[in-house]
């Protein structure tokens, strides 16, 4: 190691080898940094969409652009699940730094791309999919290799802490991106993409100068018929749920349309080929025997059912404030997306406080309880907002969002140190990938499951809300019905995008019709909120519920032990490899 040090001086100052000291912190901090900036793109989009439909003059409320919408909320996501796994597995055959690094140039030059988008409309919106499509790809390079390129770094006494920076810096970025969002938007919706260039370009040659492949590489072929039942088939099921939620045929939802019982149950029966298929050959992408490891099964699942609760809060938190909340309060449709970001600070503050300091007690006391209490705590703080009134006090709300973000700082290092500390070192950059995969999954279920309870809750209290309001301000029985008997999908996407739907639902020519003042009142920023308040709520209740019981259910996962797990610390299993299978 010291001639190689000594031959990475000689060739300048900023190339440490890998058997310098210093060497794990460099690693660290530039896989922190792709980590980050791969999740805040996945949600800085997210608080931004008024600003891109705007700019693109593309109005997110009409039914045929619904679509739209909800590619360029989940088209990003979907390909990080799909793809993560069989990224990492190059990593593992051709060296995980390689693989990291092109990630980061391709995310930095699609930036470019996506803010230089030419076309107004439907065209307009297919540039940023498509492209967002291609940046989820360099994305996925980034979020497959960082844990993988840390645990080969670190050594085991300190691999909890290293991963808790870097998890939690992921998992932070998803929130820090909402508050960027909204004050990047503010100023020109193309800024939200401008952001990651510099950022990107720094990063990206900071990687190609320090980053080394300290880990064991594993030749091998590619496995393609596994790489492409597995695209195919999460494609499918993770697509069946996103038009599920679309209204079809008369009904609130689409879950009777045959496209998305095709991909539903097509996408089941490819993930069910995919699988007889690893099981079968020498080299598969997706190794099943880790799943021999109860450890790293536990806390896989876990990490799923983590990331849904922690999807459909982030969602039902937006929808709430943007929604109803802040226009109660004061403040101007237009304006919500950025307060919005900004009153959700003290959940980045929680996730921020506890998950370096998890990750390295963690390493001293052991994973596992750490894990399940944040989980546990998790479950807590929805309950606590279950309480909540709609119109509630700020205080507490504070309060049990820092309590929420804690609870996931706590827990997401531990959770990750146990999977990867669970498999051989070969191993890794495929368990690293699963890893993602299943947080990346949770993200995308997690928007079908919680929009499509909330609207189903929506859907038994809100017609008859609405009818009942607006005829109460003036409006004809007959409009009032006709409105009152859309989807409620609709509504849920205008509070979801701080949209004031009914002067665009009744119309001009209705509310021309109307005294002045009636009209006003409908129009105004109290007259929605105070409307969808209560149906809002009675869907959260269900929400919040399911929350609560996939975090303690998943609080239980993390605390399953192989046969002769003794060791308190996560790294006992890596001693005995005979325990992965």
């Amino acid at each position: 190691m010291g001639a190689e040090g000594t031959a990475g001086r000689g060739r300048g100052r900023a190339r440490i080898s890998p058997g310098h000291p210093r060497y794990k912190w460099v690693a660290l901090s530039n896989t922190t940094l792709g980590m980050l900036i791969a999740t805040i793109n996945s949600s800085i989009v997210l608080i931004s969409l008024p600003a891109i439909f705007n700019g693109i003059r593309l109005d997110p409320l009409q039914p045929g652009n619904v679509s739209y919408l909800l590619w360029m909320l989940m088209g990003y996501m979907l390909v990080t699940a799909v793809l993560v796994v069989s990224l990492g597995r190059l990593g593992d055959m051709y060296g995980r730094t390689r693989i990291y690094n092109a990630g980061f140039l391709i995310f930095t030059v699609v930036s470019v791309l996506l803010s230089l988008d030419p076309f107004g409309g439907g065209a307009g919106a297919l540039w940023l999919i498509l492209w967002r499509v291609v940046q989820a790809i360099g994305g996925s390079m980034l979020m497959a290799n960082s844990a993988a390129i840390i645990t080969d770094a670190f050594p085991a006494r300190q691999r909890g802490m290293a991963l808790g920076v870097n998890i939690v810096a992921g998992i932070a970025g998803s929130f820090i991106g909402l508050v960027l969002g909204g004050l990047l938007a503010e100023w020109n919706w193309r800024s939200i993409f401008w952001i990651n260039v510099p950022i990107g370009i720094a990063g990206t040659i900071w990687a190609y100068r320090s980053l080394h492949d300290t880990g064991i590489r594993t030749p091998s072929r590619i496995d393609w018929w596994g790489n492409i039942t597995f695209a195919v088939g999460l494609t499918a099921l993770l697509a069946g749920i996103t038009y599920g939620i679309q209204p079809y045929g008369g009904h609130t939802m689409g879950w009777t349309n045959p496209w998305v019982l095709a991909g539903l149950v097509g996408g089941v029966a490819v993930l069910a080929i995919f699988c007889l298929i690893e099981s079968r050959i020498a080299e598969p992408m997706f190794p099943l025997r880790l799943f021999r490891n109860v450890v790293f099964a536990g806390n896989n699942a876990a990490t799923l059912l983590g990331s849904i609760a922690r999807g459909g809060l982030q969602f039902m938190l937006i929808i709430w404030l943007q929604g109803i909340w802040l226009p109660l309060h004061g403040f101007d449709y237009v304006d919500t997306p950025l307060w919005a970001g900004i009153y959700l600070i003290p959940l980045t503050i929680g996730f921020l406080a506890a998950g370096p300091l998890a990750g390295h007690l963690s390493d001293r006391l052991g994973a596992r309880m750490f894990a399940a209490a944040g989980l546990v705590l998790m479950a807590v703080s929805f309950l606590g907002l279950l309480l909540l009134p709609t119109d509630f006090g700020y205080g507490w709300f504070a309060f049990l969002i820092f309590l929420n973000g804690l609870s996931g700082g706590l827990y997401a290092a531990p959770n990750t140190s146990l999977i990867m500390s669970s498999v051989p070192s070969e191993a890794r950059g495929a368990a690293s990938g699963m890893r993602a995969t299943f947080q990346n999954a949770g993200m995308v279920l997690s928007i079908g499951v919680f929009f499509s309870l909330m609207v189903a809750g929506l859907a038994g209290s809100l017609p008859q809300t609405l009818s009942t309001g607006l005829t109460a301000q003036g409006v004809p029985a007959a409009s009032a019905q006709a409105i009152a008997g859309l989807p409620p999908v609709g509504t849920l996407f205008a509070a979801f995008l701080g949209y004031n739907p009914i002067q665009q639902l009744l119309g001009p020519h209705t509310l021309s019709r109307l005294p002045a003042a009636n009209a006003a009142t409908l129009t105004g920023r109290e007259f929605f909120p105070h409307l969808i308040s209560g149906p809002f709520h009675s869907g959260l209740v269900v929400v919040f519920w399911l929350a609560i019981v996939m975090s303690l259910v998943a609080a239980v996962a993390t605390l399953v032990r192989g046969r002769g797990a003794t060791m308190r610390r996560p790294d006992s299993v890596e001693a005995d490899p005979a325990r992965v299978g």
